[in-house]
């Protein structure tokens, strides 16, 4: 049994009772009640739950204005089921009038059966019209909540997740799981200043965990584990009720107030790894709202908004996929990136980091004047991808040498500009840069949520530190795809993936998204522009046509070199050749490894270390001379991020974002 409450209906005088009985069926019944009288009941619908060992019901909710239910069973699966108000028979099972107690209708062909079954069966049997099937594991489904138009489920797994309607399919958006060792979820409760709080059991203990502080508002010793259960909490007190050994066991507690205060709230709980700017939000009465995503070692990655205004960093999702270190992140982004609507920022994010592991979402940032943040942020999980379950689909892969399992991934780039004449695919490219050798290409359907590994080279036989992808245009419209890679030894690598990339495209859609991975051709020019480790890339295109590839090192030390390119007659990597026309080197440029490097425009450089010094660098031919010298408060720098915004006088600025033991923009 289990109580809900349909909008349609007065909460404080009726509600819905879900009744799961034999061979999966479940009843929808309506009971009203009023104070004096006896209950009155209506039948209102039958549904079958699908076939599994215990087979029933543990939670539901009706979705407002859609005429449907949605519950959970004890399988782990959720279930869309349709409902109509009109539907169902009256038969009322008790009504007190004139002083009697006696039923006002009954059935003498089945006395044992309650009143408003009797006629049950001139109510057709529906099955369900989506099935998520074992969604939340084979431990069940606790509660369905409906927030804001999206539906929100959690279970025994340690995992809630949000989902919404399309189609009359549900759909998953994404999972989270609020903190290490809450495996038993049992309820989510909205609060009306915007907190998520999450009731469930960690050990012996009731918690309340409160997702926008990361940390337990409340832990009540109770055993743990309890299925009947029930807690209040007013701003006076706070009230937990549950059974246990058949008693009924009550822990009530005044609230007393916070001693601690807050100064400055956390954005994660481990050093920021990476940090990527989203854009600008317009919010009318507003400042500009910058939104960032950042990734750390605490093995989340944060979607937040920066108002220049309040200076305050606010974070509107956290997510929770990945199993190690967030260690890099990338947008796709373009005329060919299509989002969920015309206004707000849309695209593609990735996130990489240890156990090789890569996941994709889609994020949708809007204007929200109703929320405290003034911006409303939407994630959908499209797709994720780990080199050891490829491992375990590989055939003959006992005559093969097992990858390693503590491959990191530390740098990702999405290649521009595929969906072009010369290469119409609805797949995205991305390549990624691996602590085990490798360069590797990655194939996205983002319709078929599929992510697959479909290209890579061991060429650099050891750390591959950083990777940039870069896109060049003939001037009779050919294009080439480029990638330029560094590693540990100091060597820049530039490699021409176009035939690499037009064969796994040609493979995917003719293998329906699987494939092996091809093997890429060898670079086609390698500069050791360094002498140990390249921490930092850039590459930037001149208004000549040619590239500027900006890099720095644990050494300290900054190299540019300038490039052209040049399109033969020939074949994929025969018909490109790659000319070194100018190299500048500047030793000892910072005190400490140059995590952080952009080229701003041909003649600006700008670079930031772990020496905590963002310095400005003017680029002379054959040298690099110092500008100015900025100090930030950030220690253990560990990325940059810049854009250029041209303010209402039409004057142009650079802003950037540093990221490692904290996170500044400057």
């Amino acid at each position: 049994l289990s109580w809900a409450h349909p909008p349609w209906l007065p909460p404080a005088t009726a509600a819905a009772l879900l009744a799961s009985g034999p061979d999966g069926e479940m009843l929808w019944l309506d009971v009203t009640h009023r104070p004096g009288q006896a209950p009155w009941v209506r039948l209102m619908g039958r549904y079958l739950l699908p076939p599994c060992k215990q087979r029933w019901h543990t939670c539901a909710a009706f979705l407002p204005q859609e005429g449907l239910l949605v519950c959970g069973d004890r399988r782990g699966s959720l279930l869309l089921f349709p409902c109509s108000r009109s539907s169902g028979c009256a038969a009322e099972s008790i009504s007190i009038a004139n002083g009697g107690t006696d039923p006002v209708v009954k059935d003498s062909s089945s006395e044992l059966e309650p009143p408003c079954l009797s006629h049950k069966g001139a109510l057709p049997v529906e099955s369900p019209l989506s099935v998520l099937y074992g969604l939340h594991g084979k431990t069940g489904v606790t509660s369905v909540t409906i927030h804001r138009g999206y539906i929100y489920s959690t279970g025994r797994d340690g995992v809630y997740r949000q989902l919404r309607l399309r189609d009359q399919q549900l759909e998953v958006l994404w999972k989270h799981r609020p903190c290490k060792g809450l495996q038993w979820i049992e309820q989510l409760r909205f609060t009306p200043d915007g907190d998520l709080l999450v009731l469930g059991f960690h050990a012996d203990c009731f918690v309340v965990w409160s997702s926008r502080t990361s940390e337990n508002l409340h832990c009540i010793p109770c055993g743990g584990g309890h299925r009947s259960w029930s807690y209040c909490s007013s701003p006076s007190a706070e009230v937990f009720t549950f059974i246990k050994s058949g008693d009924v066991m009550l822990y009530h507690c005044e609230r007393k107030p916070f001693e601690q205060q807050v100064l400055l709230a956390s954005l994660h709980g481990r050093e920021i790894t990476c940090v990527r700017r989203l854009g600008a939000v317009e919010v009318p009465g507003h400042a500009t709202l910058n939104v960032f995503v950042t990734g750390s070692e605490d093995t989340t990655a944060c979607v937040l908004v920066l108002s220049e205004h309040s200076r305050a960093a606010v974070p509107l999702a956290r997510l929770s996929d990945h199993i190690s270190s967030v260690r890099t992140l990338a947008f796709a982004m373009g005329p060919g990136d299509e989002g969920f609507g015309d206004e707000g920022l849309s695209a593609l994010f990735f996130s990489a980091g240890g156990r090789a592991q890569i996941e994709c979402y889609r994020l949708l940032c809007t204007e929200d004047v109703a929320s405290e943040n003034a911006v409303a942020c939407q994630v959908v999980h499209v797709a994720s991808h780990r080199l050891d379950e490829h491992w375990e689909r590989k055939k003959n892969r006992h005559k093969l040498v097992k990858m390693d399992p503590e491959t990191r991934y530390m740098s990702l780039s999405v290649m521009p500009g595929t969906s072009t004449k010369q290469l119409s695919t609805p797949w995205k490219f991305l390549a990624a840069a691996c602590s085990d050798g490798s360069v590797r290409i990655f194939g996205l359907l983002e319709a078929a949520r599929k992510l697959v590994l479909v290209a890579e080279s061991f060429h650099h036989q050891r750390c591959v530190l950083k990777v940039e992808a870069f896109l060049h245009t003939q001037a009779g419209g050919e294009r080439r795809h480029l990638l330029c890679s560094a590693a540990t030894d100091g060597s820049v690598a530039f490699w021409d993936i176009t035939g690499p990339i037009m064969d796994a495209a040609d493979a995917l859609h003719q293998a329906e998204g699987d494939m092996q991975p091809l093997a890429l051709d060898a670079p086609l020019v390698t500069v050791m522009a360094h002498s140990c480790g390249v921490n930092s890339l850039h590459i930037h295109e001149t208004p000549e046509g040619q590239y500027l590839v900006a890099s720095g090192s644990d050494d300290g030390s900054i190299h540019i070199c300038l490039l052209e390119v040049a399109l033969g007659r020939g074949e994929a990597a025969a018909g490109t050749c790659l000319q070194v026309l100018e190299r500048v080197s500047r030793p000892c440029a910072h005190a400490a490894h140059v995590t952080g490097i952009r080229v701003l425009r041909p003649d600006l450089l700008l670079s930031a270390s772990v020496d905590q010094r963002l310095m400005l660098w003017n680029r002379c031919p054959g040298e690099l001379v110092p500008l100015s010298t900025t100090f930030f408060h950030v220690p253990d720098l560990a990325e940059l991020d810049c854009w250029e915004v041209v303010e209402a006088e039409g004057e142009l600025r650079y802003y950037c974002v540093l990221c490692g033991q904290g996170l500044e923009m400057l």
